[in-house]
C-alpha cells in the first residue's frame, strides 16, 4: 500500500513518526506552513522556518524513504497579528521554490477582517505563481466558514479547481462537493474526523477528489491515521484501487497542478548543512 499524506506538520513530530509512517505505507507528505504555538513575534521567525520546510524537514524524511514537500503561507491564526504580516512581502520569493508546492495553509480562523485580506491577497499570489491553494476552512461555524471561503474564492483569480478545502466535516461535504474543489478531511484521535465518519462520507459522496490527512501537530494526533482509514475502507468494502486513489492518486493529482512533484526520494547526505538526526554512536 502507498499512501500520500497530504496535510501533516512533521515540524511538530519527531523522527520516530517518520520511521513509523514508511512502516504504514506513507511515501510521500505535504507539509503546510501553520502556526507554532508559542505566538511569532517578528517576519524573521517565518523566514527560518519556511527555510526548515525546504531543507531539515525534506531531509529528515528522506532518511526514511519519504519524498516531502511543503505548502507555503501566512496561516489564518496568525493573519490577525500585525507583528506577522509583513511576511506576506517575503512569500513571493519563497513561492519560487522547487519543493514548494502549494500556497497554504490560507483561510479562515476566526473569520475577521484581517483574514479577509490574507486569504485574498495569498489567493491571489497562488494565481500569479501557477500554484493550487490550501484553505483551511475554520474548526468553529463551519458552514459560515466554508461559505466565506468559496465567496472569496470566487472573487478571486485562481479557479476553484485548484483549491483544496480542508477540515471539511459531514456539514460541509456537500456545499463544497457541488463548488468544483478538491475535498480535504483531516481525521484526528479525539476531534475532527475519525476513521468511521470518513468510510460513511466517502460512501455517501464517493472517492472523486477526496483527500484524507493527519493534520498531525503538536497536540494529540496521529501521524498514521491516513493508513487506518485505508484499513477502515478496505474492512468496509471498498477494493485496493479505491484506496489508492483517496490515498495516493488524488493528491498526486491535485499537488501535480504544482508541476513541482518529485516523488522519487534519492539517496541524501548523513548530514544537513553539517547537522545529523543521528545522537552518538558511528
Amino acid at each position: 500500500m502507498r499512501i500520500f499524506d497530504p496535510h501533516i506538520h512533521m515540524t511538530s513530530r519527531t523522527t520516530d513518526d517518520y520511521e513509523a509512517m514508511h512502516g504504514a505505507g506513507v511515501r510521500a507528505v505535504v507539509e503546510p506552513a501553520f502556526w507554532l504555538g508559542q505566538p511569532r513575534t517578528s517576519p524573521a521567525s517565518f523566514i527560518d522556518y519556511f527555510d526548515s520546510l525546504l531543507g531539515w524537514e525534506p531531509f529528515r524524511a528522506a532518511q526514511y524513504g519519504i519524498a516531502h514537500h511543503c505548502a507555503l503561507a501566512l496561516n489564518p491564526k496568525e493573519a490577525n497579528d500585525p507583528r506577522c504580516t509583513p511576511v506576506l512581502d517575503h512569500l513571493p520569493r519563497y513561492l519560487l521554490k522547487d519543493r514548494v508546492v502549494a500556497v497554504g495553509e490560507i483561510g479562515y480562523d476566526s473569520m475577521t477582517p484581517a483574514e479577509d485580506l490574507a486569504l485574498e491577497h495569498q489567493l491571489q499570489l497562488a494565481a500569479d505563481h501557477g500554484l493550487p491553494a490550501l484553505v483551511h476552512t475554520p474548526h468553529r461555524d463551519k458552514l459560515t466558514g466554508l461559505r466565506r471561503s468559496l465567496d472569496a474564492v470566487a472573487a478571486s483569480a485562481l479557479p476553484v479547481e485548484r483549491v483544496l478545502l480542508d477540515h471539511l466535516n459531514e456539514t460541509t461535504v456537500k456545499e463544497a462537493k457541488d463548488s468544483g474543489a478538491w475535498l480535504g478531511f483531516s481525521v484526528y484521535p479525539d476531534t475532527k474526523m475519525d476513521e468511521e465518519r470518513m468510510v460513511a462520507v466517502i460512501k455517501a459522496f464517493g472517492t472523486e477528489k477526496v483527500l484524507v490527512n493527519s493534520a498531525a501537530d503538536w497536540g494529540r494526533s496521529d501521524p498514521l491515521k491516513t493508513r487506518r482509514v485505508a484499513d477502515a475502507l478496505l474492512a468496509a468494502g471498498f477494493d485496493e484501487d479505491d484506496v489508492d486513489l483517496v490515498l495516493w492518486r488524488n493528491p498526486v493529482a491535485f499537488y501535480g497542478l504544482s508541476g513541482r512533484l518529485a516523488l522519487d526520494v534519492t539517496e541524501t547526505d548523513t548530514t544537513h548543512k553539517g547537522n545529523s538526526i543521528l545522537r552518538g554512536g558511528e
